[in-house]
């Protein structure tokens, strides 16, 4: 499914409908993207619509932040690990029992992550400087046993570009 935002705050509010109506413990959202595409923006809004209260920032240096909310959430960055080793080594499996568990630069750990996750890859198009193409891919069984609820959720996103 391919959406499209027209800002930073539109992009964390799909973020937010997401963690409101769809998201549940033990859930895992892959995200993707170049450099400054609003991986981290679509994060705040995911912790936001889970209830988390406190500031959401990029865990590029730290690997592994994880917030309390109505559903607790892990925010992982992968981008630093030089091994996809260093993953499980950190516990990456047990975060993954309880919690939202979301995976910034998520594809180039993808061998070894679960099969059921959500995929979210953000791009920017070369002309609009505050739009995001966005592609929601659901994988496994229970991503495609919500589909068509996320479908609905996407239908507010579906516009497209100004150009």
């Amino acid at each position: 499914m391919k959406v499209l935002t027209r800002s930073v705050e539109e992009t964390r509010a799909l973020g937010q409908r997401l963690g409101e109506t769809l998201l549940r413990p033990g859930d895992l959202v892959v995200l993707s993207g170049p450099l400054g595409s609003g991986k981290t923006a679509f994060a705040q809004g995911v912790a936001r619509g889970l209830g988390v209260t406190g500031p959401v920032v990029s865990p590029t240096f730290t690997i592994v932040r994880e917030y309390e909310g109505r559903v607790p959430l892990a925010h992982v960055d992968v981008y630093r690990l030089d091994r996809l080793q260093e993953l499980h080594d950190l516990g990456f499996d047990e975060l993954l029992d309880d919690r939202v568990t979301l995976v910034e630069w998520g594809d180039a750990a993808g061998p070894v992550l679960p099969a059921d996750r959500l995929e979210v890859r953000l791009e920017m198009p070369a002309d609009e400087e505050d739009e995001r193409d966005i592609r929601i891919a659901a994988h496994g069984e229970s991503w495609q046993a919500r589909a068509r609820h996320l479908g609905e959720l996407l239908v507010p996103f579906k516009g497209e570009p100004a150009r």
